[in-house]
């Protein structure tokens, strides 16, 4: 009786055990996850517990502009949201239709639909490797108006659309040798993705539409940057090896030849020391920094300075800050751990006493990016007891936070450079830069930020022509930074004498958009909305698709391939104005026009209403076009176009009346938080003859209010 039961016992618990190994395999072994509703339109849940989390470096939710976007459903069934931890991983599987595009996941410089690719989201000094970027944000946005972010500090592996279970909804299998349309990566029905770590957050960001999923996700950050005005003027980066002489006489040049120059970069070689750094100026080059610094100020130049995290033994800070850096080292620097408050406290002192406290407007925070090869290894070790590879995914966005709240201390707004973001990112006054060149993907690049709540320049650093020169000025001076990077090719803007006087004008141009450009971004900082956007973030936009193989046996064939026809050659600046860069060699361009009619930015005249048109492209012009109604905010012609209230010219384009909210403030503090800014309304009615009026009030606040205003009507009224 003994013996039967225990065979009885064994019995079981080999069943139990194959029950169990089997669970494992299975949807049903998953764990469903639980949501919390935490905002309007915003939910979270939450899987075992993290250490560094991205969002404790974001600025606190705009509440109150999310209510304002109202309430939004759940996007997809609770029941079908699942997890499941091992003892390394954790993962995660969120539902997908077949039909969805999947855009997103960071600053990515190839393509725009995600759907039916995996990606390793690391940050990375650009290596072509998917999800290997500068900025491999864990936030995509859903074609059916949605967004999820998968908040971890570690490396996120994402699956989107590929990787089928065996339990789950599968296509048809079909023999590649005998049957017809065999797919290599077979249509799957989730998003499926995995941390190796402790614990991540997921939210979910509702919406009608994907431009409000990304409002969300801004606003849940805390909104979108704010750049001070003298920051979307002209930078000039010089030649690392640069004095203050030489820089003088740069200036002088700009003059001159008649160019404008609002911030000046110096490059590695303003220190004694770089590679690693020492953050202390060169006495040689720089003699007297607090006089360079007030002598560029007086001309109305902002300084800002180059500089990698890693401190040189020569460093007057480095004995302060050695006590809080980690086991191995960067070209032989050692690697601040600045998660520990004490590590930021040596940093800001010194930065505030040698740079920021004589005038320097902020810094270019480079090699936060790097290969594996210079970077410190994943098994470093801090002094935090973070890891390594979190410290490593976080690490330019802690420096972003770490100076904005700083200056923000003193009421100063900065705008700085930076060559890694994260999470969080979308209300840091910095501007992502890459080492990479490739003009076409660098606009694609542009298009893709506006996904991720980051801002990318696209800077100019040579060319291989005039032809090449201007068509990469034109990028530059429409996207959030105009910046030419001379550090190593000591490039002027008229380099090139051919093309010179069209960059002169694009730069002026790009100078008398301000107004436009910064009401643009603070609808970016109020309602979340980026300043450039991709093309499916526009209302009306139909993002085509050509289906090959589309019928297998008389039925829709699941594994037909669907070519989207990516549009990533042309994105929005701002409510009203297309932008459809030129590459060299290009004499015609296609442009994809959303539905309503378009008219030319130059002439005023209709070129089209939802359909792709071919344009004849110009040297001197890059392509722009606006919607019907759109009123356009100018510097006036002749007007000092540094000035903070100059004499307005406001355009109106197409056959619509319209309204348009401008705003105004110092352009340099943070008074803004306190209601110190202007609102002018700006209304365009038709007359009874037909003829269109234009109207001009200040809403609220006269301060800030803009000189006299005059009506250009761009199209003949009918």
């Amino acid at each position: 009786m003994v013996k039967n039961k225990c065979y009885c016992i064994l019995l079981l618990s080999i069943i139990g055990n194959i029950f169990g190994y089997s669970q494992q395999t299975l949807l049903s072994g998953m764990d469903k996850l639980n949501w919390e509703k935490v905002m309007p339109g915003v939910w979270k849940a939450t899987i075992g517990e993290t250490k560094l989390n991205a969002l404790d470096y974001a600025d606190a939710p705009k509440v109150e502009a999310l209510k304002t976007l109202g309430e939004a459903a759940f996007p997809f069934n609770k029941e079908n949201t699942l997890s499941q931890k091992t003892p390394t991983r954790i993962g995660i599987r969120l539902p997908l239709e077949k039909e969805e595009k999947i855009y997103g996941l960071g600053l990515e410089f190839e393509g725009i639909n995600r759907r039916k690719n995996v990606y390793t989201l690391k940050v990375d000094h650009y290596g072509g490797v998917k999800g290997y970027t500068h900025a491999p944000v864990p936030f995509y946005v859903s074609s059916k108006g949605y967004g999820v972010l998968i908040n971890a500090p570690q490396r996120v592996k994402i699956h989107v659309g590929i990787g089928n279970r065996k339990d789950s909804n599968l296509p048809t299998a079909i023999d590649r040798t005998t049957g017809k349309n065999w797919a290599a990566r077979p249509l799957s029905d989730a998003v499926e993705a995995n941390v190796i770590g402790t614990g991540l957050e997921i939210f979910v960001f509702g919406g009608d539409s994907p431009l409000e999923a990304v409002q969300r996700y801004n606003l849940f950050c805390g909104g979108g940057a704010l750049p001070p005005k003298w920051g979307l003027g002209f930078w000039h980066r010089v030649h690392t090896k640069s004095s203050d002489e030489a820089i003088y006489q740069e200036i002088a040049d700009f003059k001159k030849n008649n160019f404008p120059v609002d911030v000046i970069g110096l490059e590695p070689g303003w220190q004694n020391f770089a590679y690693p750094c020492s953050y202390d100026w060169d006495e040689t080059r720089f003699p007297n920094p607090t006089k360079f610094v007030n002598t560029l100020s007086q001309k109305g130049i902002k300084v800002n300075l180059w500089e990698n995290p890693y401190v040189a033994p020569t460093s007057t800070m480095f004995e302060a800050i050695q006590p809080y850096t980690g086991s191995h080292t960067v070209w032989l620097g050692e690697v601040p751990d600045y998660t520990i408050p004490e590590a930021q406290k040596v940093l800001l002192n010194h930065h505030q006493k040698s740079h920021l406290g004589i005038g320097v407007s902020g810094y270019k925070f480079d090699e936060v990016d790097g290969y594996d090869f210079w970077l410190w290894p994943d098994h470093a070790t801090f002094p935090s007891g973070n890891d390594a590879v979190e410290i490593r995914q976080l690490y330019g966005l802690i420096l972003q936070d770490l100076f904005q709240d700083h200056l923000k201390k003193q009421n100063k707004r900065t705008y700085n450079l930076v060559r890694s973001s994260y999470a969080g990112a979308s209300s840091k006054n910095s501007v992502i830069y890459s080492d990479y060149y490739n003009h076409k993907e660098y606009v694609t690049a542009l298009a893709n930020s506006s996904m991720a709540g980051i801002l990318w320049t696209p800077e100019i650093r040579s060319a291989k022509s005039a032809e090449e020169w201007i068509r990469r000025f034109q990028t530059v001076c429409f996207s959030p930074l105009m910046m030419l990077n001379a550090w190593s090719s000591g490039k002027k803007p008229w380099s090139f004498p051919e093309v010179t006087d069209a960059v002169r004008d694009v730069i002026q141009l790009r100078k008398r958009l301000l107004p436009y450009l910064y009401t643009a971004f603070y609808a970016y900082q109020q309602k979340g909305i980026p300043p450039f956007r991709a093309m499916i973030l526009e209302n009306g936009f139909d993002a085509k698709e050509v289906v090959t193989g589309g019928q297998l046996d008389g039925v829709a064939n699941p594994y037909a391939e669907q070519k989207k026809l990516e549009v990533t050659d042309q994105y929005m600046m701002g409510p009203s104005i297309l932008v459809a860069p030129v590459f060299t060699g290009e004499t015609s361009r296609k442009v994809v026009l959303p539905k309503g009619n378009w008219y030319d930015f130059y002439t005023g005249k209709l070129v089209g209403n939802g359909q792709t048109i071919t344009i004849q492209t110009k040297l001197e012009q890059i392509p722009l076009f606006v919607k019907d109604g759109g009123i356009i905010p100018m510097i006036g012609e002749g007007e000092d176009l540094n000035a903070n209230n100059p004499k307005l010219e406001v355009r109106h384009y197409g056959q619509q009346e319209n309204e348009y909210t401008l705003y105004n403030d110092d352009g340099a503090s943070f008074d803004y938080e306190k209601a110190e800014f202007t609102l002018m309304e700006l209304t365009v009615k038709r007359k009874k003859n037909g003829q269109f009026n234009g109207n001009c009030e200040a809403s609220r606040n006269q301060q800030f209010r803009y000189k006299k205003t005059t009506w250009k009507w761009m199209t003949e009224a009918k």
